[in-house]
């Protein structure tokens, strides 16, 4: 019986079975991540683009009502054409920055709770589901 016991513990025939089996579900979660990452990074992306596209566009209004129209107009328009955008979650607050008349800002807010990355929620730490991005722009003539 000693014998059988010494022979079991030197044996090496399932140890990269073993290891295999060990490694692979933190390497499935950490691809997991990865991906999950890369979608949410890539939506987060694609809002503050939205954001920095509609203020350069705000540029051409002459009134902050104007500006106003024109960068929602925008927003709508162009929220459906990113990837990971779904327009009907989009939402636009634009006008000019408090305590400075020289300049506007657009904030953009999305909410990112219909990407799928929510269901690795129990076992991944993710991010916000509400992702806002603003962007502000000087106005010209002053």
């Amino acid at each position: 019986m000693l014998a059988d016991l010494k022979h079991f513990l030197r044996a090496r025939s399932g140890a990269s079975a073993v290891e295999f089996a060990l490694v692979l579900p933190v390497f499935i979660l950490v691809m997991l991540g990865i991906i999950a990452y890369g979608i949410y990074f890539g939506a987060t992306h694609s809002v503050a683009q939205l954001a920095a596209d509609a203020a350069r566009a705000s540029i051409a209004g002459l009134s902050d009502q104007e500006r106003v129209r024109i960068v929602t107009d925008h927003v709508q328009r162009n929220a459906g054409q990113y990837a990971l955008i779904d327009a009907s979650s989009v939402t636009v607050d634009a006008g000019p920055v408090a305590g400075d008349v020289t300049q506007f800002k657009v904030a953009v807010v999305y909410d990112a709770s219909r990407l799928p990355i929510w269901t690795l929620g129990p076992i991944l730490p993710l991010p916000s589901q509400t992702i806002r991005r603003v962007a502000v722009i000087k106005r010209g003539g002053y």
